[in-house]
């Protein structure tokens, strides 16, 4: 049969199944602007939610067969299964149905400059850096980020140039479905592992979406990862490499750090001064993510002094080490970290920022992923003074009942973390509560709901605040 194409449904109905992910509640706002009649529904009522009904889109809670019926088509995430009553519903009735990275790989289509941005760590900052360089360079790029960009406004952005900026996830080989003219390659790790054999496996797939760039587009990677190097190199295409000196193409020198983390640098390239940079977000991975900006920015005619000045106003994509509160003297930030090596660069910056003691709340993300990373969790939070871990969140997967966050926490001890099980966010905050001290500094760390313990918190605290006004009045 042949795949359904989004362009030929305007002005139609069109039902996304998971319209509460992050990729998904985009391409619902991007739906609607363009055009499109957008219902969608969701196990959960997520905080992304309200976004899409804000934009006039229709959401149901809750999967029922009877959620589909009258749609034109039916979009689905890769957590939605083949045997979801509303899939197996549109299959019944006859209704085309395409997954999520294929109606994001047809937008990308209709753009003669579309660019594409992989890796296993920081695909939505970096996204979100070139997304606002190029904004306020005045490109006007189509935008679509996992996360919420104040620049933008949100997740996505319809523009009105040739140019569509959009994360290239790896997860179920979805890349594959996007064939842009430009690709940043950010690193490749060993990441879902669900649905990969091993890292190898990982490798080649990358490799299998460089190859979809045209001969006359360009591939930007990082230089200093040796299987990015590798790949890169078996291309056709222009090739710029960016890293940490002068075997690359872009790469920083007479650097400069503050005490929490910010640093200041000359962006180099091939060995003149482009540009003298200050970040406006800290951590030595984020000076990395500049690079990458930089160069795809300048690539797509940015001056390098205009990068230099949008990056040195970026502070972050929410849910990117973003500060929600400071109660009773205590910092407290989120960050969407999920795997074992961006919980650890999420804690290097928080480490340098705090001057009391570091609390690291972590919710582990997925049985697969604990299972397959489970010995690089046990040392990933080792810069916090504690660690606090919530029960694993499911998401996609059925409980398999032989893994828990109590055995995380077990190899956390015995490899000298201090380390407590706290199941739920009602357990998480009382314990923090009683501990904390002013000068403390809290980061939970994950990609599921664990943002809504940080909403918890900053609930209670109002409410506290406004029972102990009303107390003092009487």
């Amino acid at each position: 049969m042949e795949t359904a194409h989004i362009r030929d449904y305007r002005g139609k109905r069109i039902h996304l199944i998971g319209i509460g992910g992050s990729s998904m509640s985009g391409l619902a706002e991007m739906l609607i602007t363009e055009g499109y009649r957008v219902s969608g529904s969701d196990r959960d009522e997520g905080y992304l939610i309200h976004h899409v009904r804000e934009k006039g889109g229709e959401v149901m809670i809750g999967h029922r067969a009877e959620n589909v019926r009258g749609a034109d088509l039916v979009v689905y995430s890769a957590a939605i299964h083949p045997d979801n009553p509303e899939r197996m519903e549109a299959d019944r009735l006859g209704i085309p149905s395409i997954e999520r990275a294929e109606l994001l790989g047809q937008l990308m289509d209709g753009y003669d400059r579309a660019v594409g941005i992989c890796g296993a760590h920081g695909k939505t900052t970096v996204t979100s850096m070139l997304s606002q360089i190029l904004m306020e360079a005045g490109k006007d790029p189509s935008v679509h980020i996992g996360g919420r960009l104040d620049a933008i406004g949100g997740s996505v952005r319809v523009g009105g140039s040739d140019l569509f900026v959009a994360e290239a996830c790896e997860y179920n080989r979805s890349f594959l479905h996007m064939h842009p003219r430009m690709a940043v390659v950010l690193n490749i790790d060993a990441d879902h592992l669900d649905c990969y054999r091993d890292l190898d496996e990982i490798e080649d797939t990358f490799g299998i979406f460089l190859h979809q760039l045209p001969d006359d587009g360009i591939a930007i990677g990082n230089g200093d990862d040796p299987r990015v190097r590798r790949q890169i190199n078996r291309l056709k295409c222009r090739k710029v490499f960016f890293g940490s000196d002068g075997e690359n193409d872009w790469y920083p020198e007479r650097i400069e750090e503050d005490g929490e983390g910010y640093a200041t640098f000359n962006v180099m390239h091939c060995g003149r001064k482009a540009a003298r940079l200050k970040m406006g977000v800290p951590g030595d991975f984020n000076r990395m993510n500049a690079l990458a900006a930089f160069a795809a920015a300048v690539e797509l005619g940015v001056l390098p002094s205009e990068a230099a000045a949008s990056l040195e106003r970026f502070t972050g994509a929410h849910r990117r080490f973003e500060r929600t509160d400071v109660i009773d003297g205590v910092e407290i930030f989120h960050d969407y970290g999920h795997n074992p090596t961006e919980m650890r660069n999420a804690l290097s910056i928080a480490r340098k920022r705090c001057h009391g003691r570091l609390w690291a709340v972590m919710q582990p993300h997925t049985f697969s992923r604990v299972r397959t990373l489970f010995d690089q969790y046990l040392t990933c939070t080792e810069a916090a003074d504690y660690t606090l871990v919530t029960d694993i969140c499911a998401a996609r997967e059925a409980d398999p009942g032989d893994l828990n966050s109590g055995m995380l926490v077990d190899g956390m001890r015995e490899n000298g973390i201090d380390a407590f099980w706290t199941p739920t966010f009602d357990d998480t905050e009382a314990y923090l509560r009683s501990h904390w001290q002013s000068g403390d500094l809290v980061l939970t760390m994950g990609c599921g709901d664990i943002n809504l313990l940080n909403d918890q918190i900053h609930r209670h605290q109002l409410q506290r605040e406004q029972d102990k006004e009303g107390g003092s009045q009487l």
